[in-house]
């Protein structure tokens, strides 16, 4: 057999059926896939290759996938977010008055390169931020986002779609240098949606997927809208629910929480192919709703909702639904560093049960590896080290102070590591990262652009008071 490239002697967590996990074990890649799995000594006997990457000292796992983010959020983490809601209404004006593409393509380069440094190579990206800030009144931002994401070299599942009602909603582009506002009406969105999912979905070698998303329908709702503007709303939602399974797209929703499945379920939301995002103090038959449709959970345990109530990701697991981690990408105060969100997940469920043997180690790394292919519907191609699956590779150096003695690599894998003892990432048996350093783009490049752009969306929302540091920063004084 030859090959293209054998990743050789480091320890192989696989994720595959049986779990395995391989001492000294080699993966050869070919072709863009999984060509072999074993020892590095029979590889190296049984194998050819051009090109040899030592793993000695060093832990192979599939790469990592984050099931729920924000496409935007890279320029505007940390502003505001001492000033209540200003967080919030910051990513409304920047989402909809004051982002033209270039925006949306720093941004996506920035994101993609922040979870390639932190070996994630594949995540979904809300193409805005939820329920009145999705960037889908023209399809010139979702293409800015994807074209940066596949510069970059890893994956994306972009979740398009509209607004809530009411409508129309006013946007603003930026094309002649000055801002204009228009409104635009739900059908205009849902062609827009139609145009980036023609375009862009599988394209690049798969690197680029399309999810359709519509704001989750909550009791609130119900009571703060006109009936007739509710009964629209409940409309839009089956329409955008239709288009996804006609499409053969991921259907997902942002922020569920108490009694929102239970709506979802008589809306005719839930399926296999639907993941949720948050799902907070639900109730039990909210779960068994979940876990008997097949539905997916996306859980953020690092995210402000997740302070706002508890997502009863250990109770969903028992009965049988896929629970995957997300990330809720890294604004206001949060990264796209899976390890990180490993091992909140953890401490998050242990307080509360207050027992340290819940959520088990294996099952945390499970949470953001198979589990999370399963969530998006890619568990055939992703999220093991298995033969035939795309070669999605993530290379951790062990050799690390925080990571020693070199013994139970698993437990330092999960338990000690962060996004920044990533060595090496393969997507599609493409390295985009080497020694730290991406291969395809310059960082620095990167860097200057997406600094230059969140300057210009400062200026244009007169936002400078935002980036101070506010007076409770020190805590208050007695």
């Amino acid at each position: 057999m030859q090959a293209d490239i054998i990743l050789a002697g480091g320890t192989v967590v696989t994720m595959d059926p049986e779990r395995r996990v391989i001492e000294e074990g080699a993966v050869a890649v070919a072709g863009g896939k999984i060509a072999a799995v074993g020892t590095a000594h029979d590889l190296r006997a049984q194998i050819e290759t051009t090109e040899i990457i030592d793993c000695t000292g060093k832990i192979i796992i599939p790469g990592l996938i984050d099931v729920h983010a924000h496409a935007g959020h890279g320029l505007i983490k940390s502003m505001g977010m001492h000033g209540g809601d200003r967080w919030e209404d910051i990513c409304g004006e920047v989402y909809t008055q004051a982002s033209p593409p270039e925006f949306w393509y720093a941004e996506a380069r920035l994101a993609a390169l922040e979870r390639l440094r932190f070996g994630v190579t594949t995540g979904v990206s809300l193409l805005g931020g939820g329920d009145t800030i999705m960037r889908t009144d023209n399809p010139a931002y979702a293409a800015a986002h994807c074209r940066g994401v596949v510069e970059v070299g890893t994956r994306s599942m972009v979740a398009v779609g509209p607004t809530r009602a009411p409508h129309p909603r006013l946007y603003a582009d930026w094309y002649t240098g000055e801002r204009r506002q228009y409104e635009v009406s739900f059908e205009q969105q849902m062609q827009t949606s139609r145009e980036i999912a023609e375009v862009w979905h599988n394209t690049n070698e798969g690197r680029i997927q399309i999810a359709m998303l519509y704001p989750v329908l909550r009791d609130e709702h119900e009571k703060d809208m006109p009936p007739e503007a509710y009964a629209v709303a409940c409309q839009q939602v089956r329409i955008v629910r239709a288009f996804a399974r006609e499409r053969g797209l991921i259907f997902t929703q942002d922020g569920h929480w108490r009694g929102s499945i239970r709506r979802a379920e008589k809306l005719g939301l839930l399926g296999p192919e639907t993941l949720l995002s948050h799902c907070i103090d639900l109730h039990e038959d909210e779960i068994t709703l979940v876990a008997a449709s097949d539905t997916k959970i996306a859980h953020n345990p690092s995210a402000n909702a997740s302070i706002l109530g508890r997502c009863p990701a250990i109770e969903l697991m028992a009965a049988g639904a896929t629970v995957a981690l997300g990330s809720d990408a890294t604004a206001p105060d949060r990264s796209s560093d899976m390890f990180r969100h490993m091992q909140q997940a953890m401490h998050y469920h242990r307080t509360h049960f207050r027992d340290a043997s819940v959520l088990p180690i294996g099952k945390a790394l499970e949470m953001c590896t198979i589990a999370s292919a399963r969530a998006l519907g890619m568990e055939g191609r992703i999220g093991s080290v298995e033969v035939g699956k795309d070669a999605d590779l993530t290379v951790v150096d062990l050799r690390r102070a925080h990571l020693y003695p070199l013994n139970m690599p698993v437990h330092r894998l999960v338990c000690f590591a962060n996004g920044n003892d990533v060595d090496t990432v393969l997507v599609g048996g493409q390295v985009v990262l080497r020694m730290g350093r991406p291969t395809r783009v310059d960082e620095a490049e990167i860097l200057d652009d997406a600094n230059a752009q969140a300057a210009q969306m400062i200026t244009r929302i007169g936002g400078q008071n935002d980036l101070e540091l506010p007076s409770d920063f020190w805590g208050q004084e007695g």
